[in-house]
């Protein structure tokens, strides 16, 4: 359910917000339609712009090279802007009147994943609606975002399970995975547990999907805590080796058999890692080379900064807007 907020930054008195998001999930690169309900105040107002703003909650846990004296201790979580719309404004909102701006936006490829076969991923997202009236903004409006992963994302979870891989958790990382296309300041993970066969090589294997619109890019890392190759300087954990690969939105060229695709990817992370160790990086994708760890590059410049800072703890338990995002 939405939520009104009747005493916000726009005083007693003020036009309130409630945005009813449609029914079901939307998925990465899809539509996401609704509508914002306006009930005016106890006077006539001035709307300036209505717009509806894409956030996440992120984990801050810095793990890129950055020159000091390194990041395991510099953990905390915040919340991201990663999207902005602009869904009506300058109007005249009479007192009293009521009106409704349906929209529909679309989301970035690189939306997060919440759900799988409608069961919650422990990932949280939101759409919050900010009314900028006669220079005073009111974000007190927002609305968890369900997000179903696209087919070609489901055909590789349904094929690591088919292989015995069980799902451990998922998280939203800030930061940034070098050598990749990947356009939010965040990426999504899912640590999903070895089956015996690899349990002797691998702790976990950690998945990132950054889909484009053409295709999916799989980064899989596989991690082994305290191994012989653990010296912790490889850039993003200190433990992994990485490798990416990349799929047709539509599956692999043939009669496509998901389980020996994503059971090769596995195999290659596997004895890369075992020959190179955990410095590994391997690229297998038409036309790219080798990735390379996010390293100085790493985290994007302040203005993410800025906002992963801004409301920590409390989304959708009592959101902390400070009425600035």
């Amino acid at each position: 359910m939405v939520f009104k907020r009747l005493l916000g930054s726009l005083g007693v008195g003020g036009p309130t917000v409630d945005t009813v998001l449609d029914p079901g999930a939307a998925r990465p690169g899809g539509t996401l339609s609704g509508r914002v309900h306006l009930v005016g105040g106890t006077a006539d107002h001035h709307v300036e712009h209505v717009a509806l703003e894409l956030v996440a909650r992120v984990e801050t846990e810095h793990r890129e090279h950055d020159g000091g004296s390194g990041g395991e201790g510099d953990e905390g979580e915040g919340v991201v802007v990663f999207d902005r719309h602009t869904v009506g404004g300058a109007f005249r909102l009479a007192a009293g009147e009521e009106t409704s701006l349906p929209f529909t936006v679309t989301l970035p490829w690189e939306t997060p994943v919440t759900e799988l076969y409608g069961q919650p991923l422990g990932i949280v997202l939101g759409v919050r609606t900010e009314l900028a009236v006669a220079g005073a903004r009111d974000r007190g409006d927002l609305d968890p975002l369900a997000v179903a992963p696209l087919p070609a994302q489901e055909a590789v979870l349904e094929a690591l399970g088919g292989l015995g891989f069980g799902f451990r958790s998922a998280d939203l990382e800030y930061g940034r995975i070098g050598g990749t296309g990947q356009r939010l300041p965040f990426y999504q993970e899912i640590e999903l547990t070895p089956p015996p066969r690899y349990a002797h090589q691998v702790d976990e294997i950690e998945l990132t999907f950054l889909a484009v619109p053409g295709a999916l890019e799989v980064v899989l890392e596989a991690d082994k805590r305290g191994g012989p190759f653990s010296d912790g300087h490889d850039g993003h954990d200190g433990h992994d080796a990485l490798s990416r690969f990349t799929v047709p939105h539509e599956g692999p060229a043939g009669p496509h058999d998901w389980s020996a695709l994503v059971d090769g990817w596995v195999q290659e992370l596997v004895e890369h890692r075992a020959s190179y160790g955990s410095h590994a990086v391997y690229g297998h994708e038409s036309g790219v080379g080798a990735a390379v760890l996010a390293g100085a590059a790493g985290i994007a410049g302040g203005m993410v900064a800025a906002e992963v800072v801004d409301e920590v703890g409390d989304f959708f338990e009592g959101d902390s807007d400070d009425g600035e995002g």
